[in-house]
C-alpha cells in the first residue's frame, strides 16, 4: 500500500480523536454533545468532569498519531493506532457497540495500511 494513503488514514484517525476530544471536553453538556452521545441534560451535567478527563485521553491519542506522522515513524503510528484499537474494542464491549465502528474499525484499517506501506 502507498505510504501516502496510510498517512492520510492515520491523519483521519487523529482528526477523529481531536473531534471526540472537543465533544467530550468542551461540548459535553451542549445539545450537540448530548446528541452525539445520547445523553440527557441531567446526566451530561453530572458526568462532565469525567467526560473532560476522557476527552483529554483522546487528545493524547491524536497527539501521538500526529507525532508519529510528523516524524515519519511507523512504529509510533502503529503503537498509537493499537491504543486506539484497544480503546475502541473496550468501549464497544462496555459502553456502546457503535464505538466498534466509529473508533476500532478505522484504527484497524489504518493499522493494515501502515503495515502494508
Amino acid at each position: 500500500m502507498n505510504l501516502t494513503i496510510s498517512s492520510v488514514l492515520v491523519a483521519l484517525v487523529a482528526a477523529l480523536h481531536v473531534y471526540i476530544m472537543v465533544l467530550e471536553m468542551f461540548l459535553w453538556t451542549t445539545p450537540r454533545g448530548r446528541r452525539a452521545f445520547g445523553l440527557t441534560p441531567e446526566f451530561a451535567e453530572a458526568s462532565k468532569v469525567l467526560a473532560a478527563n476522557q476527552g483529554l485521553y483522546n487528545g493524547f491519542l491524536a497527539a501521538g498519531l500526529l507525532w508519529g506522522l510528523m516524524r515519519g515513524d511507523l512504529a509510533t503510528q502503529l503503537f498509537f493506532l493499537g491504543c486506539v484499537l484497544v480503546a475502541g474494542v473496550y468501549g464497544a464491549a462496555t459502553a456502546s457497540r457503535k464505538i466498534l465502528f466509529v473508533q476500532a474499525l478505522p484504527a484497524a484499517i489504518s493499522i493494515a495500511a501502515v503495515l502494508l506501506s
